[in-house]
């Protein structure tokens, strides 16, 4: 489906209104959802897809993934959560994982913005390189 610009430049607008501080209100943004799923204005089905992919890119940035090789004790996930914390803002999601093939180090990714401090991830950069 094509959205238009102007619903684009609507669901923005509805987006913003919907927002207390940087954190998206859920209960705006379900009654701006509901009110323009009563009224029905014209192009409110691109509206309403535009601000399902405003929601859903707002809950990517603000969703972190760590990697590491082998499992974490507590300390350490502290550190991380208050170092990305201090940075990103505290009002994240994480989500710890193992990998074995990162063979050491950690893999972080907060949103779009990737850090990889892995041995896996520096030996490709080495093989790059050549």
């Amino acid at each position: 489906m094509k959205i238009s610009k102007t619903a684009t430049i609507t669901a923005r607008r509805i987006f913003r209104l919907c927002q207390s501080g940087p954190r998206l209100d859920e209960a705006k943004l379900s009654a701006a959802v509901r009110q323009l799923a009563t009224e029905k204005p014209r192009g409110y089905r691109g509206v309403l897809v535009a601000l399902k992919r405003l929601v859903r890119l707002d809950a990517e940035r603000r969703r972190v993934i760590v990697e590491s090789a082998t499992e974490l004790d507590q300390g350490a996930r502290d550190r991380i959560v208050s170092n990305i914390a201090v940075k990103y803002g505290v009002d994240l999601a994480f989500e710890f994982r193992t990998n074995p093939e990162l063979l050491g180090g950690l893999k972080i990714r907060v949103g779009n913005d990737v850090f990889d401090g892995s041995v896996k991830g520096r030996l490709d950069r080495l093989a790059n390189a050549f």
